[in-house]
């Protein structure tokens, strides 16, 4: 009996996952994955430790490599781009730049992985040189050779997100004069609420770097290298532009064959299939079943891709998938110098964007004790709940602090999933040890606040 053939196109996080899912359980698969780049697999979210001198080299900073998978049933190619589907013959048309051939791979079943791309402003000088994009290996290398140009000294960063955030962090610890721009009014102001950005715009500000919001961005100027950025309110000096302003489904290659919707998402069903037969699509190419909003919005997060994958793989050969893909809660974290946040779930922008009605409450304390001071490790944290207004489940939350409490965000995480109202996470059964934490835990002392309960002081 002949193998089935399992055709992956993108070595990111899905297709990485989705080799790993197919050898776990079936033995009777041929697997082969199509890359375009030329270097498997560049982990972008690990751009910033590269950046900052904190890993190993360049070349560890990926996923996996082909050398990982050495079985013999297992094809790992870089450089190999597809370019069309031929739904009717099952076959998926692909161009090796190494060589120029164009040739014809057929499939039984085909996981699309195809990623998104990072957007450059459509703006005069966008093609200076020195502009570059905060994504892949090629420009974490030309950035990277920035940063330890005496000769640069004003760096502009657009886009005030993870990405921008990270880049603008790398680029001052470099010791370079960093501005960062966004149309956006706060700082991180699609992932957190104001009471947090505020705390986290104070940091960056502290640290040197010229915080910008509400900047209409109108050209990039210089002669062949950029010189400043031209704003509605001025021109900013730069000898180099991060462009960290977001991303757009790599998907142009699927119109007309792959159903998209107006922005360029595939569109799946509550299975992960497409439009096509045989044909699943995962990760940030999509939109992803959020459980708290109960609809499909864009998480672009390494978490929601290994996780589809490992859906589909799972229901890869049945005829009517057992169960459909149950969603996600969309989780992250980030370190802005030494304040260090995570959040889950939804916030004000984000329930708003989905329309969904949520009441949100802001607590902060602090970590262990009152008799512990602050020099001898009791900082202040802050927590953030959303949550329905009406039946108290919980939606989401945020919390934040110079400690490492980036767990928390976890069980946040956990309790959205799980559908937990306030009143079950503030009775929940957390450990007490004064080294760690007060009597009541930190997430119970946030949700006992959220019910309007009299506060432990202690």
């Amino acid at each position: 009996m002949s193998k089935e053939r399992i055709v992956i196109v993108g070595a990111s996080h899905g297709g990485h996952q989705a080799i790993l899912e197919l050898l776990s359980r079936y033995t009777d698969v041929d697997i082969t994955l199509f890359e375009a780049g030329n270097f498997i697999s560049f982990m972008s979210c690990g751009m910033e430790l590269y950046l900052e001198n904190s890993v190993t080299d360049v070349n560890d900073v990926r996923n996996f490599s082909a050398a990982d998978f050495p079985q013999p049933n297992v094809h790992i190619l870089d450089q190999h781009e597809v370019t069309s589907i031929n739904a009717d013959a099952k076959t998926v048309t692909v161009t090796d730049h190494a060589t120029g051939k164009t040739a014809d791979q057929p499939y039984d079943k085909l996981i699309l992985s195809s990623g998104v791309t990072p957007k450059s402003l459509p703006v005069p000088g966008a093609d200076l040189a020195n502009v570059f994009l905060m994504r892949g290996k090629d420009w974490a290398l030309k950035i990277k050779e920035k940063l330890a140009d005496p000769a640069v000294k004003h760096m502009t960063i657009i886009g005030a997100g993870y990405i921008g955030i990270e880049a603008a962090e790398a680029s001052r610890k470099a010791g370079k004069d960093v501005t960062l721009l966004d149309v956006i009014d706060r700082p991180l102001g699609t992932y957190l609420d104001a009471e947090m950005t505020d705390i986290l715009a104070r940091k960056l500000t502290a640290e040197g770097i010229h915080v910008q919001m509400n900047a209409k961005i109108t050209a990039y100027v210089g002669d062949q290298a950029v010189s400043a950025v031209k704003t509605t309110t001025g021109e900013i000096p730069s000898d180099v532009v991060i462009q960290a302003a977001g991303v757009q489904p790599n998907t142009a290659w699927l119109q007309g064959t792959v159903d998209l919707d107006d922005r360029g998402w595939i569109k799946v069903d509550n299975y992960l299939r497409t439009n096509l037969p045989d044909v699943y699509a995962i990760g940030d190419a999509t939109l992803a079943y959020s459980i708290p909003a109960q609809k499909k919005v864009p998480i672009a997060l390494a978490t929601v891709a290994r996780r589809e994958a490992r859906y589909v793989v799972q229901h890869l050969f049945e005829k009517q998938p057992a169960v459909p893909f149950r969603g996600l809660v969309g989780s992250s974290a980030l370190s802005v110098f030494d304040e260090h946040f995570a959040e889950s779930g939804l916030n004000s922008f984000t329930a708003q964007r989905a329309g969904v009605t949520v009441a949100k409450d802001f607590f902060q304390t602090t970590l262990r004790p009152k008799y512990v001071p602050s020099d001898k490790g009791n900082p202040e944290v802050s927590v953030q709940l959303f949550f329905n207004p009406t039946t108290h489940v919980l939606l989401g939350g945020a919390v934040l602090s110079t400690y490492d409490i980036t767990a928390q965000g976890n069980v946040i995480a956990l309790a959205v999933q799980q559908g937990l109202r306030l009143e079950d996470l503030a009775e929940a059964d957390f450990f007490f040890q004064p080294g760690f934490d007060r009597q009541w835990s930190l997430l119970n002392l946030a949700a006992q606040h959220a019910l309007g309960e009299e506060p432990f002081t202690e």
